[in-house]
């Protein structure tokens, strides 16, 4: 009797707090109710009038507690309640004496008995005999129906919560009880869709408080369960809100919005509509492989991707965006038609340096495979892929080991397929170029079965062939590419020589210059440039033979800083034929090309090499075609056109004004050239003239006044006759000579031996040698010679060094040279290090360079002098 009256004084109170409860929220459930029953919420909130807005602001304050107010719109009764938990009961039973429990609380409260006989009720007290639970269906029935009535009034509070937006705290209680809500029961989800929550949801995607927007995104994954659900969401909502959360940098924030797209990603649907959105795919590689900042974020986004991946677009957009293993692994495990899709997508994209090392290191091997496939579809896809692989020459190692260079060889010269289109022979061509330019060692590659090599005649001539009967012009770039590598073996080099000697090679070569394709004329001309030291002759025969040159090579730039590289590449082509051909020299002449090339070369020093990155081999070009003229000065046009320009002034100042350590070479060979010249035409005046000589006068560049209009010169004292700069090409009087020996405190070898060359016409036997050693003397000229001897051990170098070293001991200790010139002579004699030099030509040298050191040290008396006197034994 104890626990029975216990028990109805517990019903009693908790009747009277409920009705309580009622009463006092009773005026704010009305206004509720009323709110609910307008059709669009949104539109109230809009509300501009004042006494509107009072009026709102009241139902505000009274929504606070909305979520728990909708509990009690459906009537409670008191045997809803277990007596224990005091809940509302999930799964009522009915033990013994005929009292309601929950099933799993009565259950434990039976387990805390050991025997059966001590068994009581915890209500009642009274002993039980039996532990039997009776489900109480009518009840459990009622309940629910309870709940579900309860629930819908509770959804219809909430979307008016989310409508008000009145305060966090109602927000987050609104959001909090759905979530409760939907997990209950499915048809509850669906109700939620009903009754227009979610663009409410979707809405607070921006709001300010991060919880809010973090429990949306959980309610909103609970909707998307159902695959309904998630097509629903996906319609209403814009993925790249979406994306922006996940860029968020709270890690709550981040990890919901990727677990929303997780669950988002699972459906057939709309895993592409993701891949659509903007950056979504970037995004989600950059969070991926950020793995050492957000594992978690990571993992989830690594899911992401592999939902993804179902698409092909998606798949293409992930390598686009630098993640290549979708792709790569669709390509060398999938089905035929994924791996020609995949290899198509590889052929397109444009891939970093990095992407294509990646893929060959990867893929290489199956994509090679692709090619000998009998699928002309399938060939061409592999064949873009692999050109653009092979473009990356660290690759080239890589593709060799897979066998790409014979199969390659194997498709230009020996496959044939019926209807097969020409671009694979042009994909081909373009893949061996691009291996071959890599480096890798190609004369012992094999271009058929029976075991020719690339470097083999059959080769050679192959391509030849295709050469000239291919109308492709991207086909012949590549055969002229794979040619430019040949010629970096000297046994391949010899092979293409021969054929271009033996055939009407050639002639194809020649007429390619002026094709107009600009890449075509500038890849042909590099080919004939390495050609033209082993066959430069017969090139120049063929060229002078060809209609249109050699003057459209000299084709004019249409500006200073507009020089093309075909442009530049002329121009050195012409300087690197024979140049002592005067075929060439006279057609060049007679195209009146010097005028040009003058104006060309001041414009380039004017405005400087910076001007173009093709400017400076221009100028190295322009300044060998000058050089061409000092070398067949024997023809009375060459000799004019030197006089007429007064080329060694031209030479002269180009030694100075120029950074370019070819044109200083150039220059100085063209001196010399000249200078040989000017013992020939130096002839005693015919008319004397009184005053003092000066030696060292400052020319005008570039000077094209006739001989008649100037007076005649003294004569000079090394050529012992008429001589001017514009006349008779006399260094000295172009004062070249001090920067000539400038030129010899050079770091470049070739520089400083083509100077010393140059100065050394001015001790020839034909000139006044004594003369020359004491004007030599005069400016120091045998100490920037010992200084050569130092700092330079190229043998050509020593052996002009010791030439001219060995002139001064014989001319300078003669009693009729100056004082200067014994005291350079004692110079030499002191130079402890020109010593050792001698002694190491004298022990090493060629015969040449020991006997010279032998009569050098023979002066210098450390060696003793023959005896007149010989005897016989």
């Amino acid at each position: 009797m104890q626990w029975k009256s216990q028990v109805l004084k517990y019903c009693h109170c908790r009747k009277n707090q409920v009705f309580t409860l009622l009463m006092t929220k009773y005026r704010c459930l009305q206004r509720v109710l009323k709110f609910l029953s307008m059709p669009c919420p949104v539109d109230f909130i809009k509300s501009t009038n004042q006494r509107s807005q009072r009026q709102h602001e009241n139902v505000d304050k009274s929504l606070v507690t909305l979520p728990h107010v909708a509990q009690y719109i459906e009537p409670l009764y008191n045997t809803f309640f277990c007596p224990l938990t005091k809940q509302v009961m999930d799964d009522p039973v009915t033990i013994e004496n005929g009292v309601t429990y929950e099933r799993k609380v009565i259950t434990e409260w039976f387990e805390t008995f050991s025997h059966q006989d001590n068994v009581v009720c915890p209500t009642t007290g009274m002993k039980l005999k039996s532990r039997v639970l009776s489900a109480n269906v009518a009840l459990k029935t009622t309940i629910e129906e309870w709940k579900e009535r309860n629930e819908v009034a509770r959804i219809k509070a909430a979307r008016t919560a989310l409508s008000l937006a009145c305060s966090d705290s109602m927000i987050l209680e609104a959001i909090r009880d759905l979530q409760h809500i939907c997990k209950r029961r499915r048809n509850n989800k669906a109700l939620v869709f009903s009754v227009g929550i979610l663009p409410l949801l979707i809405r607070l995607f921006g709001y300010k408080d991060r919880d809010v927007r973090c429990e949306v995104l959980e309610l909103l994954r609970q909707l998307m369960e159902e695959d309904e659900g998630k097509e629903m969401i996906a319609n209403i909502m814009d993925i790249s809100a979406m994306i922006e959360l996940m860029s968020s940098s709270h890690q709550e924030i981040r990890h919901a919005s990727l677990l929303f797209l997780v669950e988002l990603s699972r459906s057939q649907a709309l895993g592409e509509k993701i891949g659509s959105a903007t950056g979504a795919i970037l995004m989600l590689i950059r969070v991926k492989f950020n793995h050492h900042i957000d594992s978690f974020a990571a993992e989830k986004a690594d899911e992401i991707l592999k939902n993804l991946e179902r698409f092909p677009d998606n798949i293409k957009q992930m390598a686009e965006n630098g993640f290549l293993d979708p792709l790569l692994n669709h390509l060398t495990e999938g089905s035929e038609e994924v791996q020609m899709e995949m290899t198509s997508y590889l052929g397109e994209l444009i891939l970093s340096n990095d992407s294509k090392a990646y893929v060959a290191e990867k893929a290489s091997t199956s994509i090679i495979k692709m090619v000998q496939s009998g699928n002309t579809i399938f060939r061409n896809a592999a064949f873009k892929a692999l050109s653009q692989i092979s473009s990356h020459h660290p690759n080239g190692k890589i593709l060799v080991e897979a066998g790409i260079l014979n199969i390659m060889a194997e498709m230009m010269f020996t496959r044939r397929i019926y209807d097969e289109l020409m671009d694979s022979k042009k994909e081909a061509a373009a893949i061996l170029a691009n291996v071959l330019e890599s480096g890798v060692e190609h004369d012992s590659i094999k271009v058929n079965t029976h075991g020719r090599r690339l470097s083999s005649d059959y080769a050679v001539y192959n391509i030849i062939h295709m050469l000239k009967n291919s109308t492709l012009e991207e086909l012949n770039i590549n055969l002229i590419r794979i040619l430019l590598c040949l010629t970096k073996s000297p046994r391949s080099m010899d092979t293409i020589v021969s054929v271009v000697n033996e055939t009407e090679a050639s002639y194809s070569l020649i007429e390619l210059i002026n094709n107009p394709h600009e890449q075509l004329g500038v890849a042909v001309i590099k080919l004939l440039i390495l050609l033209a030291p082993h066959v430069g002759n017969t090139l120049v025969e063929r060229l002078c033979k060809t209609r249109g040159q050699p003057e459209s090579l000299m084709e004019c730039p249409s500006g200073t800083n507009h020089i093309t590289e075909k442009q530049a590449l002329s121009a050195r082509f012409l300087a690197k034929l024979p140049q002592q051909n005067l075929t060439l020299n006279l057609a060049l002449l007679n195209n009146n090309v010097v005028p040009t090339i003058l104006e060309r070369i001041f414009l380039i020093q004017r405005n400087g090499t910076r001007t173009s990155r093709h400017a400076t081999v221009y100028l190295e070009g322009l300044v060998g075609i000058l050089v061409r003229f000092t070398t067949t000065l024997y023809e009375p046009q060459m000799l004019f056109l030197a006089r007429t320009h007064n080329l060694t002034s031209v030479f002269t100042e180009l030694l100075i004004k120029t950074s370019s350590d070819e044109v200083q070479r150039l220059s100085a060979i063209g001196l010399e050239n000249l200078s040989l010249e000017s013992i020939n035409l130096s002839r005693p005046p015919q008319i004397k003239q009184t005053g003092s000589k000066k030696l060292f006068r400052r020319p005008n560049l570039l000077s094209s006044r006739s001989v008649e209009s100037r007076k005649i010169p003294v004569p000079c004292p090394v050529h012992r006759g008429a001589c001017s700069s514009e006349t008779t090409f006399c260094l000295i009087d172009a004062k070249a000579v001090e920067r000539l020996l400038v030129c010899l405190d050079h770091e470049n070898d070739e520089v400083v031996e083509a100077s010393m060359a140059a100065i050394c016409t001015l001790l020839d036997d034909k000139v006044d040698v004594d003369t020359s050693v004491s004007l030599l003397s005069e400016i120091n000229a045998i100490q920037y010679v010992l200084k050569v001897v130092k700092e330079h051990k190229q043998e050509g170098l020593w052996q002009k060094s010791f030439w001219m070293i060995e002139k001064f001991l014989v001319r300078g200790g003669n009693k009729s040279v100056s004082d200067i010139s014994q005291d350079r002579v004692s110079d030499i004699s002191q130079d402890r290090l020109l010593h050792a030099s001698l002694i190491s030509a004298f022990h090493n040298g060629n015969d040449s360079m020991k006997q010279m050191a032998e009569n050098i040290l023979r002066h210098l008396n450390r060696m003793p002098t023959p005896s007149a006197t010989s005897y016989s034994m």
